[in-house]
């Protein structure tokens, strides 16, 4: 079980509450999101309590010379038997201003072996820098494609979000992973009632489709559950992977600051 549990839970975690970008969606109203807010999960992996996440976006900073909001996702697995421990980082870089992500930071700890892993996209977002380095090593870099539009999940689910939602209907979104391209797709099944830590609230329904591989290659779609007022909050997030069943539940959520994107941004990308 310590290999099965090994990439699966901080893969699930990062990727799926929130970590690899390129231009995102823009929106007309406030952003569902903003600095400040910060949402707190418990992750259960085949049946049992296996660790937390938290997903906080942060206050604005410079990277890459430009004004930017870290989207900063934190996985961190409990001592319990059969499990490594795992304490990862995943940062993506969100220009507001402009609706797009610039890039990402991953700092990998599981079962005390750390590495790195930074994505830098080009300003015309059709190529990415990607450099690796495990601890004590050399750093390697390459430069890869992307799909035009392209976003690391993260980027995403945050765009996602800004989105109004209807139900029947489909979204897409370009995302590459660091390694690889591929087109999340999500669709509104239903809007429902659902039972959670803040008491019942009103959801949508959301089947996602994803491309991960190895640990993270799903045996059948993941569904999201995101609250259906503004904030689109993902509540609930359960996935069938090759390697057993995960669910993450929301257990704290903050607000964040409500800001509104300037006029001239306008959609990208999304379906």
């Amino acid at each position: 079980m310590h290999q099965q549990f090994k990439g699966v839970f901080s893969g699930v975690l990062l990727s799926l509450l929130g970590a690899g970008g390129a231009l995102a969606q823009g929106t007309a109203g406030e952003s569902a999101f903003g600095p400040g807010e910060q949402a707190s999960y418990r992750v259960h992996y085949l049946g049992m309590t296996a660790g937390s996440a938290q997903v906080t976006v942060g206050a604005p900073m410079r990277q890459w010379g430009k004004d930017v909001w870290p989207i900063v996702s934190l996985a961190k697995s409990d001592a319990v038997a059969g499990v490594w421990p795992v304490k990862d980082k995943y940062v993506s870089y969100w220009d507001f201003n402009s609706q797009r992500v610039l890039g990402s930071d991953m700092h990998e700890d599981q079962n005390h072996k750390r590495r790195r892993v930074r994505v830098k996209l080009s300003d015309d977002g059709r190529s990415a820098q990607v450099v690796r380095q495990k601890e004590g090593e050399a750093p390697t870099e390459k430069s890869l494609e992307v799909l035009e539009g392209a976003l690391d999940v993260t980027g995403a689910t945050f765009a996602l979000r800004n989105r109004v939602l209807e139900v029947g209907r489909e979204y897409a979104y370009p995302v590459f992973t660091g390694s690889k391209n591929f087109v999340m797709k999500a669709k509104v099944e239903a809007k429902e009632t659902l039972t959670t830590a803040q008491g019942r609230q009103e959801v949508l329904r959301l089947r996602v489709y994803t491309e991960f591989s190895g640990n993270l290659a799903s045996k059948r779609d993941m569904v999201a559950w995101l609250t259906a007022d503004a904030r689109h909050l993902p509540v609930r997030i359960e996935a069938e992977l090759a390697l057993g069943a995960v669910v993450a539940e929301l257990q704290d959520y903050k607000q964040g600051k409500v800001v509104t994107p300037a006029p001239a941004v306008t959609a990208k990308n999304g379906i």
